[in-house]
């Protein structure tokens, strides 16, 4: 392999002669081949850093820390990692310094590289832009990586999460309206209970669905603060006066976001509080999303020895040895993106608990968790969204049969005989296999034409409202 020599402040080092990087990545490289060759989800990742580095770029070169022809180098060579030309000089995985540091560096050395060679100068040079001096400029690992953060989550929020939620929202939320006339049994505590509507029980989904993703975008107000202008250990060391707010006005033109600068730097950097706000948010959406998926999965399940009621697609064969078996398979996957969102949101929490002094040094897995529970919300929404939620159908022969053997429907009579003298029928039809109707005839509390009068599934499930 050819390589030429780059150096940092511990002396020289070899790099892949043909790559962007430098030094301080390669080290990263040789120290830590831990887990994944790559950060997971790196494309948010690196558009981030080219984010943070053109936005500081502007800054500096609107204040004058920095010529105009070095900031517009800069933009330009930022403009290739934002675009994804350059996603191959990005190779570090999570597992490196807490801080995220070498990953800063990596896009400092990349966009130097890079930069230096529009200008017609060798890779290496540092000439006319140093990666420390220039692209790092009015920067800290310890700030700059919160930035990345923070515009990471945030988009992938916003471009990936919020349109998949809502495109299941919205497909339940039309089965709910065509449904709203199918009367089922309700179940509490896994018996039967009362009557209640198809679209009642899908609305009961949609509810929750949008109540959990109003959560998710609550905790983008958090997120939007940035720690610009912080520096190492929050004091703004280094930095121009208004460099925090200025590179923060050009990092929200660039994203169409609301970025600003944070009110405490030191906060900013001593904890993620916003990111683990992010990531109960998305736990909260796993749960609602994980009850949905049970109950679909339960509702479907027999069909003809189990409940029965809903009507899944049939994608594809759900045994490898019992022909014609289908399988509640895209309510399985979901499941398990909720548990591992759980699990993703555990380690956030006790990531972000872990900010000793002035400075969290979890910051890389904070992120690599909160990005693979958005990824993996989005996609598993889309999944279930085309090949269950749209398919979805009543079987309406076997919700008549539980609605018509439900001896939960004695609840109607409540109102006319009382509790006790209600709950003697049910029993009695309960332990001597009668139906409900031949009970309560025969108990003599209730005539035929009464119960034929009380005893109405359909408008069980919708009560009268109160005068």
């Amino acid at each position: 392999m050819m390589v030429r020599t780059e150096h940092d402040a511990l002396g020289p080092v070899e790099v892949p002669a043909e790559r962007l990087w430098g030094a301080q990545t390669e080290r990263s490289r040789h120290f830590f081949a831990i887990g994944v060759p790559r950060f997971v989800w790196t494309r948010p990742v690196i558009r981030a850093l080219g984010l943070l580095k053109k936005a500081a770029a502007r800054a500096n070169g609107e204040l004058g820390t920095i010529s105009k022809e070095r900031a517009d180098l800069i933009s330009k060579a930022a403009d290739e990692v934002i675009n994804g030309t350059l996603d191959a000089e990005f190779p570090l995985v999570v597992f490196q310094t807490g801080s995220g540091t070498q990953s800063n560096m990596n896009a400092n050395e990349v966009i130097a590289n890079r930069a230096n060679q529009l200008a017609g100068r060798p890779l290496g040079s540092h000439e006319p832009i140093h990666p420390n001096d220039h692209v790092n400029k009015g920067q800290s690992s310890n700030d700059g990586f919160p930035v990345v953060m923070h515009v990471a989550t945030v988009e992938g929020i916003v471009q990936r999460l919020m349109p998949a939620v809502a495109t299941l929202r919205n497909t339940l939320a039309e089965k709910a309206k065509a449904y709203e006339n199918v009367v089922m049994i309700g179940r509490t505590h896994l018996q039967d209970a009362v009557p209640i509507t198809l679209g009642q029980v899908i609305n009961g989904w949609v509810a929750q669905i949008d109540a959990a993703l109003a959560g998710v975008g609550a905790s983008l107000d958090g997120l939007h603060a940035v720690a610009f202008g912080a520096t190492a250990v929050g004091t703004g060391l280094n930095a121009h006066p208004r460099f925090g707010e200025t590179a923060s006005i050009h990092l929200a033109k660039a994203t169409g976001q609301p970025f600003r600068m944070t009110s405490n730097h030191v906060a900013a950097l001593s904890g993620h509080d916003a990111m683990a706000a992010a990531s109960g948010a998305l736990r909260t959406l796993a749960s609602a999303l994980m009850k949905m998926a049970n109950d679909v999965r339960l509702y479907a399940s027999g069909p003809r020895a189990g409940i029965g009621e809903l009507k899944i697609p049939e994608n594809e064969p759900g045994s490898s040895i019992m022909p014609g078996k289908i399988n509640p398979t895209q309510c399985e996957a979901l499941t398990m993106v909720a548990v591992q969102v759980f699990g993703n949101d555990l380690a956030v929490a006790m990531a972000n608990s872990q900010g000793t002094f002035q400075l969290n040094v979890y910051k890389p897995v904070i992120l690599h968790n909160t990005l693979e529970s958005i990824e993996l919300l989005a996609d598993g929404c889309r999944s279930f969204e085309l090949y269950c939620a749209r398919g979805l159908e009543p079987n309406l022969d076997r919700i008549r049969q539980h609605v018509d053997e439900s001896i939960m429907l004695v609840t109607a009579l409540n109102p006319h005989i009382g509790y006790e003298k209600a709950a003697e029928i049910a029993l009695k039809a309960h332990r001597e296999g009668l139906s409900l109707r031949d009970a309560a005839i025969g108990s003599g509390h209730v005539t035929a034409e009464q119960f034929a009068e009380w005893v109405k599934p359909e408008r069980m499930a919708r009560p009268n409202p109160v005068a």
